[in-house]
């Protein structure tokens, strides 16, 4: 990063006895008005805007068109000031809010992710000595082969499981439908579940406690699995002790 700049937002620095200081000072304060509270159009249009307003914000996407965003890396920032798109590299950390989806994303430093899915473990409660209730989901993409097949992601020992969901996500060959369950109660958590993509059941029980790590299982109806995955969300209260003294 040049000296002549900021580390994190590019800003420029006035130098020691700059002439027309004001130029430099409303360059930064110009990207400090586009990059805090950071609201963008949209990360889907590709078409660069004929008209775009001034201090109009976009992501771009991949393939981008238009003289000035032609050729630029998807998931840059490109602002529109005084006539002229300037590109921007995002860095790890950055929000924005894109107006015509209505979402919230976070940059990880690679790419922008929606901040919703981020949100795996969330603590509702904690005491003065840690103490804590967390609920959390644990996920998996399970691929299908035989009469059943276990999670290698488990319910937790000592968590209370609000329900587990799944998702067909490649069309299942071999079986008719599928169950979702746990040894020894294979339709624990939905039965005559649909092989088609896309196909989805949410599987709400009453809340249950479990005393050992126990493994979701598969199970093929109408014959065994020769293909198809199945993503399986795992959806727990757990519970922390208080901290060690």
């Amino acid at each position: 990063m040049s000296n002549d700049v900021t580390p994190r937002l590019s800003l420029p620095f006035v130098a020691a006895g700059q002439a027309q200081k004001h130029i430099t000072v409303n360059e930064a304060l110009g990207k400090l008005d586009g990059l805090v509270q950071l609201a963008v159009h949209s990360r889907t249009v590709a078409a660069q805007p004929a008209s775009p307003v001034d201090g109009a914000m976009h992501i771009l996407p991949a393939g981008a068109t238009g003289a000035a965003w032609l050729d630029k890396a998807a998931g840059l920032l490109a602002r529109h000031v005084d006539g002229v798109w300037e590109t921007l590299a995002p860095s790890a950390g950055w929000l924005a809010w894109i107006i015509d989806e209505g979402l919230a994303l976070i940059h990880d430093g690679e790419n922008w992710t929606p901040l919703s899915s981020t949100f795996k473990n969330l603590t509702a409660a904690r005491s003065p000595f840690f103490a804590a209730t967390r609920f959390e989901i644990l996920e998996q993409e399970v691929t299908l082969s035989g009469a059943s097949v276990a999670t290698s992601v488990a319910i937790p020992s000592r968590a209370i499981v609000l329900g587990v969901s799944t998702r067909t996500s490649v069309a299942i060959t071999g079986a008719t439908s599928y169950s979702c369950g746990v040894a020894g109660d294979t339709g624990k958590f939905g039965a005559s579940l649909g092989v088609a993509k896309n196909a989805s059941n949410v599987g709400v029980i009453g809340p249950t406690a479990y005393y050992a790590d126990t493994p979701v299982v598969i199970t093929a109806a109408g014959g065994s699995f020769t293909g198809g995955k199945v993503r399986v969300s795992i959806q727990v209260m757990r519970f922390d002790p208080p901290a060690a003294v």
